[in-house]
């Protein structure tokens, strides 16, 4: 028998023959991905909620009976955890990678779509049992979001019995169900591209995504065995990570352990996050700008090896993150070496996507607006990381509010905004609808400007010296008073901002009845996800026959088009001549015999 591609195999279909099987146990795609996307942003408003309550703390103190001591060290470990990997990986990946990999590359489904529906029911589980540490004795952990041992384990740490062994449950269970999609998002990217769909005639957005997945595969499980490990400390009384060690004048049956190792491990996935975060919003802010700015991406293939290279380098980073933490000193000037370089790709995607902009017929819609709020704050949070990846300056500003500054605003305030670009660009995809216009401008407005609000100011506590993860500053000589009065300005535009989110809700749930009928390709786009039969997407995509590919996903107005777009599935006979030929990276004349 002669080989078959898969892309060209007849995929078996999971139709759905009830309405449990259509929206609960449901093997399509693009159901799966607003299952991963609901329960990913129900799961972040849990977030918000704890941050805000920490603010009202640190803004107000003794104000308030809602937080003790104990409880906002739990609800600082469980607002980062949450954020970092089960609102924002989830996200991006689970829902964005779900409902987009199979319609950008021409395909039906997933690979495997039922490992793919599993993936989503064993990363709800890790949620459930995240949630149950709120209800066990002594609560959730207060260790942090990084969970660094012995303190995680030792009594005086809230949580230290029940809720860090279920947060480490919930992770391994979680790295799970990222394995089950991981693979899939791979094989599909890898082999299931309908015809002429050559990898460098990907929308950045599948690049982005696809790395950030390559990269979850190398880097969870150092997440893995160190919680594996961790576990076993806690419940077993193995020394993975536990030194000897004497606690409230008692010495423990605990020897020969090392912490050092643990934060190796776990910035060894920690660092490669960031990442797993930041590609995907990479690719998405990039498809997001050239849409909107009628203009084809600019240096295609030079943000495609920059990808690659950020997701290469982010292995040989993490220790930036230890400069304070005891480990050999001359690590710090390898650390700090490799950090600057991962800047250079970094800083070459941002010059692509201002020039991008440059001279293009900018449509200043709300995806735009959220687009354009990204690069401004992704510029921001990234010169203040060249600051703490110096092990000179990183030295005095370490576990000060700088840190939380440039964490939130590259890691918090940046992926959001490209979250919700994204989301309002494909809002009409999913739904078949748009959204009202004036609240999604109001909704970024109080967002992009609040979000300024609170982190900037952070930045000159920073300088002060005011230490984060602390209750309440209380009187010390070289923290003014108007310290305080910041921190008060920044705790009312935190819960403006948090506020302002409702806008968002009531405008998504407002528009799926009553928004404007949103037609097949309001956006006018280039991608293959806009060019299918139905709108939303059908089970199955694509009819009777998948899409044939004849050009990149970025012509945007070329020069003796009729139109100001050519979709990537339009045959060559009818693009311009040839002495007016648009860019293609993967430009085969042989394809027009297809």
């Amino acid at each position: 028998m002669s080989y078959v591609p898969l892309a060209d195999q007849t995929q078996e279909l999971h139709h759905p023959h009830s309405w449990v099987t259509k929206y609960v146990w449901s093997q399509d795609h693009k159901v799966i991905a607003i299952q991963y996307g609901g329960t990913a942003i129900f799961v972040g408003l849990v977030a918000l909620v704890l941050s805000l309550l920490m603010r009202m703390q640190l803004g107000f103190p003794e104000s308030f009976d809602l937080i003790d001591p104990s409880s906002y060290y739990q609800a600082v470990t469980m607002h980062g955890m949450i954020m970092v990997i089960y609102l924002l990986t989830a996200l991006f990946l689970g829902g964005f990678g779900n409902y987009l990999i199979p319609l950008m590359c021409g395909a039906r489904d997933m690979v495997f779509p039922f490992l793919n529906m599993l993936s989503y029911w064993v990363y709800l589980l890790s949620v459930l049992i995240l949630m149950a540490s709120f209800f066990v004795p002594g609560g959730p952990t207060g260790a942090g979001w990084t969970l660094y041992p012995p303190q995680a384990s030792l009594a005086g740490t809230p949580g230290s019995d029940w809720g860090i062994v279920l947060m480490l449950v919930s992770l391994i269970v979680f790295i799970v169900a990222f394995t089950m999609g991981g693979l899939n998002y791979v094989t599909t990217v890898l082999q299931a591209r309908c015809r002429g769909l050559t990898m460098m005639r990907l929308p950045l957005t599948i690049w982005g995504i696809f790395t950030a997945t390559v990269l979850g595969l190398f880097a969870f499980p150092a997440l893995l065995v160190s919680g594996i490990m961790m576990t076993f400390d806690t419940l077993l009384g193995t020394s993975f990570f536990m030194p000897a060690i004497i606690e409230a004048g008692t010495p423990l049956d605990y020897s020969g352990g090392s912490p050092i190792l643990f934060q190796h491990l776990f910035w060894f996935f920690g660092h490669p996050e960031v990442y797993i975060v930041a590609l995907p919003a990479f690719g998405l802010v990039s498809d997001v700008l050239s849409t909107h700015a009628r203009k084809n991406i600019f240096g295609y293939r030079m943000m495609v090896w920059a990808i690659i290279a950020i997701g290469a380098l982010s292995f040989v980073v993490w220790a930036h993150h230890m400069y304070v933490s005891g480990m050999n000193p001359y690590f710090g000037f390898f650390f700090a070496t490799t950090t600057l370089i991962i800047a250079v790709p970094t800083a070459l995607k941002v010059y692509n996507w201002v020039l991008t902009l440059w001279e293009g017929d900018i449509r200043m819609n709300v995806p735009m607006y959220f687009a354009i709020g990204f690069i401004f704050t992704f510029i921001h949070g990234g010169l203040t990381g060249l600051f703490l990846g110096n092990v000179v300056i990183d030295m005095p500003l370490s576990d000060t509010y700088f840190v939380v500054a440039h964490f939130h605003m590259v890691m918090g305030v940046s992926p959001v905004l490209v979250l919700f670009a994204a989301l309002y660009h494909w809002y009409p995809l999913v739904s078949g609808r748009m959204y009202h216009e004036g609240l999604a401008k109001a909704h970024f407005w109080f967002t992009f400007l609040g979000t300024y609000a609170i982190y900037l100011p952070m930045h000159y506590l920073g300088f002060l010296g005011v230490p984060r993860r602390y209750y309440a500053l209380g009187s010390t000589d070289f923290i003014p008073a108007s310290a305080q009065d910041l921190n008060s300005a920044i705790t009312i535009a935190a819960l403006v901002v948090g506020a302002a989110q409702l806008l968002f809700f009531i405008n998504i749930f407002w528009s799926l009845k009553y928004g404007k009928k949103a037609g097949s390709n309001p956006w006018g786009s280039a991608s293959l996800e806009w060019q299918t039969p139905d709108t939303p997407p059908a089970h199955g995509n694509w009819g009777d026959e998948l899409p044939v590919v004849y050009r990149w996903p970025y012509d945007y107005s070329v020069p003796g088009a009729h139109v100001d777009f050519i979709p990537q599935n339009t045959p060559e006979s009818e693009e311009p001549t040839v002495d007016e030929q648009h860019f293609d990276p993967d430009h085969d004349p042989s394809m027009a015999d297809l």
